[in-house]
């Protein structure tokens, strides 16, 4: 790979929080672009990390969450997924996140992708983790879910992916790079 400039050509003359909820803060930036020019630029800051849970049985199943998601105004099919605090364990928040939106619980945790969910507005990382030797249980919904589940053949949801029907970008790449991961251990 090339070796490129990695100083950051952006200058920042001011800031100000335009809006600020329990979820996000937004940040308005008075900046001197790489250009040298005057401009603005918004960042919108998480308060949690994004943390999706690809749960695989024995039998090489997974399981789906399906919402409506607000900011879309579309329904959705999704890994389990949600926000674990800064501050938390990223597989603390994980494990949480599987039991509450699916019931289940694992033995085996992978950490195995760290993403930036859309880096050029957002400064969100987030973390996908494979979950293996499961054990089935009680939900656990947040009152603003309203989530329908799916246990689908993994293969089924890598089709769902390659023909659109699965549009979340932490699913996306969480299921294409577990497929990966489980292709390479046959």
């Amino acid at each position: 790979m090339e070796n490129f400039e990695t100083t950051n050509p952006w200058k920042i003359k001011t800031s100000k929080e335009i809006y600020e909820n329990k979820w996000i803060k937004l940040t308005e930036h008075q900046v001197i672009n790489p250009s040298g020019n005057n401009g603005i630029y918004g960042v919108v800051s998480f308060k949690n990390k994004a943390i999706g849970i690809i749960p695989i049985d024995s039998e090489g199943n997974t399981w789906l969450v399906g919402q409506y998601r607000f900011a879309l105004n579309e329904y959705s099919w999704e890994i389990p997924m949600g926000g674990g605090p800064i501050e938390n364990d990223i597989l603390d928040s994980a494990k949480r996140e599987l039991k509450e939106e699916t019931g289940l619980s694992a033995k085996i945790w992978t950490n195995i992708m760290r993403i930036h969910t859309s880096n050029s507005v957002t400064d969100e990382e987030g973390f996908v983790f494979l979950a293996e030797d499961l054990t089935a249980g009680a939900t656990e919904f947040e009152d603003t879910e309203d989530l329908k589940i799916q246990k689908l053949p993994f293969s089924t949801v890598v089709e769902m992916v390659l023909s659109g029907k699965i549009t979340d970008g932490i699913s996306i790449a969480g299921i294409l790079k577990a497929k990966t991961i489980l292709e390479l251990r046959k």
